[in-house]
């Protein structure tokens, strides 16, 4: 394997960029952590008050001591639903821990946040844990403490596909998968959302505070004119003794949890993937110096190869075609130990055999072509892909189109598409149209999709997007007679880009789950390694078939 060798400059230049994302690392991390607090310190002491634990604090003392809690999704509906006073990440907290040394997905109904109520956005956040749960044949256990559907908004969450009531078909697909479900009610479940835990595998209830049921005593009195509590209606030991619909009564939030360590440490060994790992080297350089590697601005080139020294065990890789389709790195390597193959945009402007100039980030006919093969290749040999987002997507102009750059990127999207190996897909920074497809962006499956605070996701630029709208703006004005100053067009500019700069932004797009979570560019390597160590648990890789590419 060769070595990467690294030329790096410690001046004033890379000072200003460490500072600049060590500073958003800070933001972040501030947004994060007021996340955490759900609905606030009032709503966390009611929550004590009645004797119950809040939604993290269940989770931390379900899962092993001394271990990492990966949330995923932690952003979730950041900066949306203002009119309902907002729903911190989305009422719902999920991740992934390890509970006697296995790896569970963990849902937990965050109750200080609504009650625990499920927003559009919750639907799409609980689907996305059960999905994860599903390729990488994680077992799940559920929290559930849940108001059930915000009324307010029930039309954008009750009869589509990707709405509540697909959770409960997915409950159905992953039993019969043979993936174990364990549901512990915690609090209120009623309505629809009563079937989430009584269609899991077990169900714990935890007596004077859980209830299950159909409809509540008001909804009860309103239809049939009984009168009845809740607790009588579908409370532990109603629910437990008489209609036998859940397992086992707990005292408390504490018994709860350690029932279902006991549970789980019951669990079999199973078959897993058996993706090549060895012992895990170290890089040659620091993890940290990533912040000084990449430009404040996103438009600036960089070398992708110091990216990858950073990165990879012992700074070394082996490099596919490393002289062909330069615009595209594609390499074997090893990251903590696992096999991976690596699809990196190369931000350097480089030079080809034929003497041109190949822009940074963008990809060319013979990259696309390269990549294509070399994806390919990791599927016959079961290797799983990491690709490093930072592209402005294909290369347009009359060259580039004579040359096929359509026929070369379907290529390289369908083997993208078809390729069965697991996917990780971290957004470095831009990530523009369709190169965000062709480098496997969420719409293209990937097992695990992450981000760096400085990401941009969007069909085009800011500074191409916005000239666009801004010469439609005009068009529309000039023909409803009116006409702009020279200071008129600048402002409206400024706000067209201010506008989409908002939207393009990595919190923007973690709120709406495009990317799983935002991640410290140091921990990339951990990020990396977690996620293959969980899809190794899926033992099933179907057969590879790229279907039809055309030559």
């Amino acid at each position: 394997m060769a070595q990467i060798g690294s030329q790096i400059n410690k001046n004033e230049s890379y000072l200003r960029r460490e500072d600049f994302h060590k500073n958003l690392i800070r933001k972040i991390n501030a947004v994060r952590e007021t996340i955490k607090l759900g609905g606030g310190k009032s709503a966390i002491d009611k929550q004590h008050e009645k004797g119950k634990l809040t939604a993290r604090e269940r989770i931390e003392k379900l899962i092993d001591k001394d271990s990492t809690f990966l949330e995923l999704n932690t952003f979730a509906a950041y900066d949306m639903y203002h009119e309902y006073g907002g729903a911190p990440s989305s009422g719902t907290i999920f991740g992934i821990g390890k509970i006697k040394g296995k790896n569970f997905v963990i849902v937990a109904n965050d109750a200080t946040v609504k009650a625990g109520a499920w927003f559009p956005i919750t639907a799409k956040k609980n689907l996305r844990a059960q999905e994860i749960s599903i390729e990488n044949r994680l077992p799940i256990i559920y929290l559930v403490d849940s108001a059930g559907v915000f009324l307010p908004l029930q039309e954008d969450i009750f009869p589509d596909k990707e709405h509540f009531g697909r959770i409960f078909r997915n409950n159905a697909v992953m039993s019969s998968m043979g993936i174990p479900q364990i549901s512990a009610i915690m609090g209120p479940c009623v309505a629809g959302g009563a079937y989430l835990p009584i269609m899991s595998d077990e169900a714990l209830i935890v007596e004077g505070e859980g209830s299950v049921f159909l409809a509540g005593a008001h909804l009860v009195k309103a239809a049939i004119g009984e009168e009845i509590a809740n607790e009588k209606l579908g409370g532990a030991r109603v629910q437990s003794n008489i209609s036998g619909v859940t397992d086992y009564i707990m005292k408390n939030d504490d018994e709860c949890l350690l029932q279902i360590r006991n549970l789980v440490s019951k669990y079999g060994e199973l078959t897993q993937a058996g993706f090549n790992r060895e012992e895990s080297v170290l890089p040659k350089y620091d993890s940290k110096e990533i912040y000084g590697l990449i430009p404040e601005d996103g438009a600036k080139p960089y070398d992708t190869y110091e990216l990858l020294a950073r990165i990879v065990d012992n700074s070394e890789i082996d490099e596919y075609k490393s002289g062909y389709g330069k615009s595209l790195i594609t390499a074997y390597a090893r990251i903590d130990g696992w096999a991976v193959g690596i699809v990196a945009n190369q931000r350097n402007v480089v030079k080809t055999e034929k003497g041109e100039m190949q822009i940074g980030g963008v990809i060319y006919s013979d990259s696309a072509d390269k990549a294509t093969r070399f994806i390919m290749n990791c599927n016959q040999k079961k290797i799983p892909l990491v690709f490093l987002q930072d592209v402005t997507g294909f290369m347009v102009g009359s060259k580039a189109e004579h040359g096929g750059i359509i026929k070369d990127g379907a290529k390289m999207v369908n083997a993208v598409a078809n390729s069965v190996v697991p996917k990780i897909t971290i957004i470095i920074g831009n990530s523009y149209g369709a190169g965000n497809y062709a480098m496997c962006g969420k719409a293209y499956d990937p097992r695990f999709i992450y981000a760096y605070p400085n990401a941009k996701i969007s069909v085009m630029g800011g500074a191409q997007a916005s000239s666009v709208l801004l010469d439609i703006r005009l068009k529309q004005m000039e023909k409803s007679g009116k006409e702009f100053t020279q200071e008129q067009k600048e402002k409206l500019l400024s706000e067209i880009i201010q506008s989409y700069e908002e939207t393009s932004n990595p919190l923007h797009a973690a709120a709406r789950l495009w990317v799983d979570e935002i991640i410290d560019p140091a921990l990339t390597r951990e990020y990396i390694s977690y996620s293959i160590e969980c899809a190794n648990n899926n033992p099933h890789i179907p057969r590879f078939n790229p279907g039809v590419i055309q030559t």
